[in-house]
């Protein structure tokens, strides 16, 4: 059976929850184009940014490791993909759009800096002076602004929903400077939580195999306590880990979804309007099983973020992105052709802001090293 655009989105009237965002009653682009006959408007979002040159650049980006300790450890791609992963899950569990949480996982962190948080800290500081630096703001304007799929338009331009969904990303890493009061949509909001759900996992578990962190030095933990419950402790230490982080998500995912749908039905939500106007986040994890999530975050910034191995690489990170910056704004000209073409109309910490933001970790680097030797 094949299935045409206008009956996808009849589909997803139908069988998605009322307070799901259609694809039929997507706010529509900026540039007008013909959606064609068989994918909807998010899906087409999703492939478009799939096709992105700065989603292919996040394999060469630090999440925690960078790649020379090894093939296994996360590249900010391999995050994406768990990010976008556990929002479609959520979604189907929630009766959420799926098409559009999975694509604004995807495009989350299309802004960000080489080096990790550590890069972004970095940025924000040298654009202080200009209003700071915050890669949500940033991947939006990867998607506005910096790719280019058309002569028609600027951009990638997609729907006004997964736009909205990037600038109101928020997570604990980030520092939003939107004065929007609105919420973000439910499939915006359980992607939130998909990236901390992500990253507390997968950081554990990267910790775990880099021997940085050690089962002994989590055993405290009352979620860890809770995972390790429902295990058995009789495993080799590659397949008790393995299970252990498993279950982790699995009790994430699961109480995020429990406690969203408790909110979602405590506070009467019938349609996206209520949404929007609600005056809390209604993805949210329970009160107590957030405490634990906390604590959890709490020991990976004492004993992971902050280890010897991963700090000495930010701090190079650090000085890379910094004189980088510095190089460029004292001479602007020695941008590359198309961001220097771009000189009359733009103010030049944007351009070098745009084009540092946009390396990969291994590019920086590289370039560092041709610079310091001009």
């Amino acid at each position: 059976m094949l299935l045409t655009r206008v009956q996808s989105e009849d589909r997803e009237i139908k069988f998605l929850a009322s307070y799901a965002l259609f694809a039929k009653n997507s706010k529509g682009r900026e540039y007008n184009e013909h959606e064609g006959d068989y994918r909807t408007c998010f899906q087409k979002d999703r492939d478009r940014i799939i096709h992105s040159k700065a989603f292919r650049r996040l394999k060469g980006k630090t999440q925690v490791f960078v790649a020379h300790y090894g093939d296994h450890y996360r590249s900010r791609l391999a995050h994406t993909m768990e990010v976008a992963q556990i929002s479609r899950d959520l979604a189907r569990m929630l009766g959420l759009n799926e098409d559009l949480a999975e694509t604004i996982a995807l495009a989350h962190d299309l802004g960000h800096t080489p080096f990790g948080h550590a890069g972004q800290d970095t940025m924000n500081e040298l654009m202080k002076d200009y209003g700071g630096f915050e890669h949500n703001e940033q991947s939006r304007r990867a998607v506005e602004l910096l790719e280019e799929k058309k002569p028609d338009f600027p951009g990638l331009n997609l729907t006004f929903e997964v736009r909205d969904g990037l600038i109101k990303h928020r997570t604990s890493f980030d520092n939003p400077n939107s004065d929007d009061t609105l919420m973000p949509s439910l499939e915006a909001q359980i992607v939130n939580i998909a990236d901390e759900i992500a990253y507390l996992c997968h950081d554990t578990d990267d910790g775990l195999r880099a021997d940085i962190l050690t089962v002994d030095s989590l055993e405290h933990l009352k979620l860890w306590k809770r995972a390790k419950a429902n295990i058995d402790n009789n495993l080799s230490k590659h397949f008790f880990i393995t299970a252990m982080i498993s279950e982790l998500m699995g009790l994430m995912i699961g109480d995020l979804a429990e406690n969203t749908n408790r909110l979602i039905k405590e506070n009467n939500i019938q349609n996206v309007d209520q949404v929007y106007k609600s005056d809390k986040q209604l993805a949210a994890f329970s009160p107590s099983f957030y405490d634990e999530c906390m604590e959890l975050k709490e020991f990976l910034y004492k004993n992971f973020y902050h280890s010897p191995g991963v700090m000495d690489y930010n701090k190079k990170g650090q000085g890379v992105i910094s004189f980088l910056f510095d190089k460029y704004m004292d001479d602007p000209k020695l941008l590359p052709d198309d961001f220097k073409s771009k000189l009359d109309n733009e103010e030049p910490h944007i351009l070098v802001k745009d084009y540092i933001a946009g390396m990969t970790d291994q590019f920086a680097l590289d370039l560092y090293e041709k610079l310091n030797k001009s």
